[in-house]
């Protein structure tokens, strides 16, 4: 199954080790996704989401997400679900 680009990092904080996503494709927890940028490239599972400060299970094209990544993301780095 080849991986499809789901969303964009729009921002890291790097305090609290969370990355903004903007999405243009759904996403789930539980999903595993890849992001990839110039000097990023790792997979993790997405094992909690939440929108404005508020815990969702799922979210779709047009919402911007915040997830806790394993490593430092940056601004431009493309998201992809595989």
């Amino acid at each position: 199954m080849t991986e499809k680009p789901i969303g964009k990092i729009t921002s890291y904080f790097s305090k609290v080790e969370v990355a903004a996503i903007d999405l243009t494709d759904d996403l789930k927890v539980g999903d595993k996704i890849h992001i990839k940028g110039n000097t990023t490239d790792f997979e993790q599972v997405v094992k909690s989401m939440q929108i404005d400060r508020v815990d969702v299970e799922e979210a779709g094209d047009g919402d911007s997400v915040g997830i806790k990544v394993k490593d430092k993301v940056r601004q431009g780095d493309i998201v992809y679900k595989g």
